[in-house]
């Protein structure tokens, strides 16, 4: 949030007098309220379900239902129509969904503890409610755009800036990842064996976090214009393609567990979300964006 906020400040602050003020806005403060409010019950509900063992693969598929949800949300709100052959193609997402939902390896030696498998629904239940508040973040990012016009720099800064304060309520939780991740260095570092080794085993962490900043700014950068342009349909529908990349990466890189039914679910997510594509037919509202 700090970084991205940041990066995006200069753009928006005016040193014209004495005193340092933000630039005047294109959208009412409001609307950016609204969606920070969202946008980050949202994200902490997927951060917590990783504390009740739902595995990643897991977590990547069911986000990618948010193409059912956004279809869903443009027809109560928006009065959009879509085809039989684009609802068959959505329907076919949110099967595979639950496919991959209760795919848990067998194997696991807590699969058969009842305990364990309430953590796992509980888990789940976060990132269905999470994946609703996607869903209405989606419709407030589409209807300010509509009617304001497609301010996406606007959006990626005051979303953050507004953010920071509610993040003030986590700083143990913040401060407890940046020890965890000082005392996995010390560890390392050790036990190396040379000084080019001490070097990488030393800073390996702190680059990765400093990869994974730059890559959030890129992707939220082009989430957000890619959101002032098209309908919030068509955004999730390129998550999801982004989605299938992350799950190959996590299955075939970091080694987290696969098996038959989750692959049958990932392939039905992922197989759907083309079909949807290739047919263009979804009925836009009367009234076109203007900008």
């Amino acid at each position: 949030m700090c970084f991205i906020t940041l990066h995006s400040l200069p753009s928006f602050l005016q040193l014209e007098s004495c005193t340092p003020r933000l630039r005047r806005r294109h959208i009412p403060i409001r609307r950016w309220i609204a969606q920070v409010l969202v946008l980050t019950f949202s994200s902490l509900l997927n951060n917590w379900a990783f504390a009740y063992h739902v595995p990643l693969p897991v977590q990547i598929v069911f986000r990618s239902a948010g193409l059912a949800v956004s279809m869903l949300f443009g027809f109560i709100f928006f009065k959009r129509r879509y085809s039989l052959y684009q609802i068959a193609a959505v329907a076919f997402v949110s099967l595979g969904v639950l496919l991959a939902t209760f795919s848990r390896p067998s194997s696991s030696s807590s699969s058969d503890d009842p305990a364990e498998f309430g953590r796992y629904l509980l888990g789940v239940a976060m990132m269905t409610t999470s994946l609703i508040l996607t869903g209405v973040l989606g419709m407030l990012q589409e209807s300010t755009y509509s009617k304001f016009g497609p301010h996406w720099r606007e959006g990626v800064f005051y979303t953050h800036l507004l953010s920071l304060p509610i993040f003030v309520f986590l700083i143990p939780d913040v401060k407890h990842g940046f020890v965890s991740l000082s005392s996995h260095t010390a560890s390392v570092t050790s036990s190396a064996a040379s000084p080019i080794t001490h070097w990488a085993t030393t800073y390996a962490p702190y680059i990765v976090l400093a990869a994974n900043l730059v890559t959030q700014l890129i992707c939220v950068s082009a989430v957000n214009q890619l959101t002032s342009r098209v309908t919030s349909v068509t955004t999730n529908l390129v998550l999801t393609a982004r989605k299938a990349i992350s799950l190959c990466l996590s299955v075939w890189w970091f080694g987290n567990g696969f098996n038959a039914q989750l692959g049958l679910g990932a392939g039905m997510v992922f197989a759907g979300s083309l079909l949807y594509t290739t047919d263009t037919r979804e009925k836009r509202p009367t009234e076109e964006r203007r900008w």
